[in-house]
C-alpha cells in the first residue's frame, strides 16, 4: 500500500535543464578544450526561480585561472522558461594550488563546499575525443 507520495531521486550534480543551458553559456565564452576542472554548488529555488552556481578552471600560461558561472531559470509563472546567466573571471594562482583557490569561493559566498564534476558531464567527448557542443 502507497503513501501518496511520489519518491524522486535527485539529479546527479551538474545535471538538469539549467545545466545545460549554463553549460552552453559557458562554451560561447570560454574553449570548453581549455577546461581544467569544475564544481557546482547545490542549486536552489525560490520564488518559482531555481539559482545554480559553477565554478570552472583552466590553465593559462602555467597559472589557473577561476570563474564562477551562475545561472537564474525560471521554473513557474508567466515567465516561465526564462533563463538569465552570468560568467566572470574570480582570481587566478598557481596549477598545484586549485583545491586552495576554489575552497575559497565558498567562503566567500557562505554556502556549503562545491562538488567536483567530470567535465563530460557538461560537455561528453565525440567519437573523435573532442566536446561534443551540440
Amino acid at each position: 500500500m502507497g503513501t501518496g507520495y511520489q519518491v524522486t531521486t535527485p539529479p546527479e550534480p551538474g545535471v538538469g535543464d539549467g545545466w545545460a543551458r549554463l553549460a552552453e553559456a559557458v562554451a560561447r565564452e570560454l574553449p570548453v578544450a581549455d577546461l581544467h576542472g569544475l564544481w557546482v554548488f547545490r542549486p536552489f529555488r525560490r520564488d518559482g526561480r531555481e539559482y545554480g552556481t559553477a565554478i570552472l578552471s583552466r590553465i593559462v600560461e602555467d597559472r589557473l585561472v577561476i570563474y564562477t558561472a551562475r545561472y537564474a531559470h525560471t521554473l513557474k509563472g508567466k515567465k516561465r522558461g526564462e533563463f538569465a546567466s552570468e560568467f566572470a573571471e574570480v582570481g587566478s594562482g598557481p596549477v598545484d594550488a586549485v583545491e586552495e583557490l576554489v575552497a575559497l569561493v565558498p567562503k566567500r559566498t557562505e554556502e556549503e563546499p562545491p562538488v567536483q564534476v567530470p567535465l563530460e558531464r557538461w560537455y561528453p567527448a565525440e567519437d573523435d575525443g573532442a566536446p561534443d557542443l551540440g
